[in-house]
């Protein structure tokens, strides 16, 4: 299986166990970085220890390639299919593109940024899974990028989010590109995940060099 089928499930198990919370077949993240759960497999006992973890620790979202069967202890409160894009020949960074190093100082207004725009889940301690970059004006936070789900050999391109009053600059794709860059520049490939009926976004995505891998099943558990 590819390493991809299960994102959550490798970032984990590698670069981000540090992260992980639960045991055995069953794991999500701290809560305070992001709200993706997973389970190594879909046989009785992995769904039964999900189940519980959802149970105990409260709603979480699974991404994963196979659809997900019934998860004891648990309903479904959302499920979409999406889908997971590679770029392994990623369009360069703009040499002439200006931006900011963002970190714990930035948080505030990162967090803030992403709750105006909802470019995914964005927590207290999300612009911490990997580096983030930004674009200010006149002091504010206008738009920004950068990693969430990290295993060996990939790393993923996530929290790409414009104010709505800076939109159709260009900023987005931009930020994208030098985001890449960096990952490629360390030995890494990017990916990210969308929508599967966002054509707009994918649209761009595939501009910019990324190309559909697998589709993906994105649900959200709850506690029953």
């Amino acid at each position: 299986m590819h390493p991809l089928d299960n994102p959550a499930w490798a970032a984990l198990c590698t670069s981000q166990k540090h992260l992980a919370r639960g045991q055995g077949l069953a794991l999500r993240y701290d809560q305070d970085y992001a709200t993706f759960a997973t389970a190594v497999g879909h046989n009785y006992e992995p769904l039964v220890m999900l189940g519980a973890l959802v149970a105990a620790t409260g709603p979480a979202i699974v991404i994963e390639k196979d659809p997900l069967p019934p998860v004891p202890g648990t309903m479904v409160r959302k499920h979409r299919m999406g889908v997971q894009m590679l770029a392994e020949a990623p369009m360069p960074a703009d040499p002439d593109f200006a931006f900011e190093e963002l970190g714990d100082a930035d948080a505030a207004q990162m967090l803030a940024l992403a709750t105006l725009t909802e470019p995914g889940p964005f927590f207290a301690r999300t612009h911490r899974l990997g580096r983030f970059i930004g674009v200010r004006r006149e002091g504010r936070l206008i738009a920004m990028a950068g990693e969430r789900m990290r295993t060996l050999g990939f790393a993923e391109v996530s929290g790409v989010c414009t104010h709505p009053d800076f939109r159709g600059l260009g900023l987005a794709g931009r930020l994208m590109r030098a985001v890449a860059a960096r990952i490629v520049e360390q030995g890494d490939i990017p990916f990210l995940h969308a929508y599967a009926d966002n054509a707009s976004a994918i649209a761009l995505y595939e501009r910019l060099g990324y190309r559909h891998r697998i589709d993906v099943n994105v649900t959200v558990l709850a506690p029953a």
